[in-house]
C-alpha cells in the first residue's frame, strides 16, 4: 500500500501542532462544496442504525444507484470505495498481463504487485501535455488481457472521448477493460462520456462516491458491469461491505434526483470558474506551467531548480496541503497537483505559487 495519497491533513497538523481544519487541504480531489444539502442532517438522523447490522448485500442502494445511472440494475455492484474493486478485481478476472495507461493513479500498479501480476505502463508525457498515446494504446491493448484506464485521469486531468474509448474496446472484445471515472462527475457533460451503460461485454466501470459528493469518509464505491461479470465480483465480495450510514447517504443522494442534478451542476459550474481564475492568473508566472484539466485537479510543473517536496515543505509551513506527485510513476520531481478549493484558499495558493516562482 502506498503512503503518498493525498489528503492526509492529519500527519501534517500533528507535525505542525495544530487541528486538521487549521490546514486548506488542496491536496484531495474532492468537491469545494459539498456534500450535497441535507446529507449530514439525513445522517444524523440515521445514527440509531448502527445500532444494528445494515442491508447484508447492500442490494436496495445498488438498484437505487441503477435508477440514478439508468442502467440494468443487474449490472451495479456496490462496494466499500472504488479501492475495494481496485484491489479484487486482477483476482477476480483471472488476469495474467495488465496494462496501465499512465502516469495515473498509484494503486492499480500496487494491486497488482499485491496479486504478483507483471503490468506494463503507457505513459504520456509532459511534451504531448499528457495526452494519451492512442496508437501506442491501440498497439498494446491486444498484448494485455486487463487494461486499466483512469477518465478524466488522476493525476493529469485528461479526458478521453467517449468514442475513442468504445472504438477500442470493441476492437479487442477479448480484453478487459477497467475503466475508472471516479473523477468523471466533475465534467458538465458527463452523461455523454460514461461508458456505465455502454452494453459491452468486455467493459468494467468504477464509479466514486467519495469525490463529488465528498463523503470520502463513508468509503462507497460502484462497479458497474455486464451482468455476469457483475454477479462474479458480487459474489466475491464481503457480506456487509457498506455500513449503515453509507447505504442510508446512497439512498438520500440517489432518490433526490431535481436537487442532486442541481447541486451538480452548481459544483461544475464552479470548478471550472475557479479553475479558470488559477490559469489566468497564473500562465504569465516565469517558469511555472500548468497543463489543462478537464476535472477539479490539475498538475503543476515547477521551475527548473525547484522540485516538489520543497514545494511541499514551503505550502506546509502555511499551513496549505499540496500534493507532492514525486511517486506518480511516469512523473519527475517538479510536478504538484492542486485541487480547486474555496475562493480565500484558492487566492491564497494562487499567491504561494506566485512566490515560489519569483523567488
Amino acid at each position: 500500500m502506498i503512503q503518498g495519497h493525498g489528503g492526509n491533513v492529519y500527519g501534517l497538523a500533528d507535525r505542525l501542532g495544530c487541528r486538521p481544519d487549521e490546514i486548506a487541504d488542496v491536496s484531495s480531489n474532492i468537491n469545494p462544496l459539498g456534500p450535497p444539502p441535507g446529507v449530514l442532517d439525513h445522517l444524523r438522523e440515521q445514527m440509531a442504525t448502527v445500532c444494528a447490522l445494515p442491508e447484508v448485500d447492500s442490494r436496495t442502494i445498488e438498484m437505487s444507484m441503477a435508477r440514478y445511472l439508468g442502467v440494468d440494475p443487474r449490472t451495479v455492484v456496490a462496494g466499500a470505495g472504488t479501492t475495494q474493486f481496485i484491489y479484487a478485481m486482477f483476482g477476480i478476472l483471472a488476469s495474467r498481463r495488465v496494462l496501465i495507461v499512465g502516469p495515473t493513479y498509484a494503486d492499480y500498479a500496487d494491486a497488482c504487485r499485491s496479486a504478483e501480476l507483471p503490468f506494463e505502463h503507457l505513459l504520456a508525457t509532459p511534451e504531448d501535455r499528457f495526452r494519451v498515446d492512442l496508437e501506442g494504446l491501440d498497439r498494446m491493448a491486444g498484448r494485455a488481457d486487463t487494461v486499466v484506464i483512469c477518465n478524466p485521469n488522476n493525476p493529469t486531468g485528461v479526458l478521453l472521448p467517449r468514442s475513442v474509448l468504445l472504438d477500442l474496446c470493441r476492437r479487442y472484445p477479448e480484453t478487459r477493460f477497467v475503466i475508472d471515472e471516479s473523477y468523471l462527475g466533475f465534467v458538465p457533460d458527463a452523461d455523454a462520456v460514461t461508458l456505465a451503460a455502454c452494453g459491452l461485454n468486455n467493459v468494467i466501470v468504477l464509479h466514486s462516491f467519495s469525490k463529488l459528493f465528498r463523503l470520502p469518509g463513508l468509503r462507497i464505491g460502484f462497479l458497474i458491469a455486464a451482468p455476469v461479470l457483475a454477479e462474479r465480483f458480487r459474489n466475491a465480495r464481503v457480506p456487509w461491505s457498506l455500513n449503515s450510514l453509507s447505504q442510508a447517504a446512497v439512498a438520500f443522494i440517489t432518490t433526490r434526483s431535481e436537487s442532486t442534478a442541481r447541486f451538480v451542476d452548481e459544483s461544475c459550474a464552479y470548478i471550472i470558474r475557479e479553475r479558470t481564475l488559477f490559469f489566468d492568473q497564473l500562465s504569465g508566472e516565469a517558469g511555472l506551467k500548468l497543463y489543462p484539466s478537464r476535472t477539479t485537479f490539475f498538475l503543476v510543473e515547477s521551475p527548473p531548480g525547484l522540485d516538489a517536496p520543497t514545494i511541499w515543505e514551503r505550502f506546509a509551513r502555511e499551513r496549505v496541503l499540496v500534493r507532492d506527485c514525486s511517486n506518480f510513476f511516469g512523473l519527475g520531481e517538479r510536478f504538484v497537483r492542486i485541487a480547486v478549493n474555496q475562493p480565500d484558499v484558492n487566492r491564497k495558493v494562487v499567491g504561494l505559487l506566485s512566490a515560489l516562482a519569483c523567488r
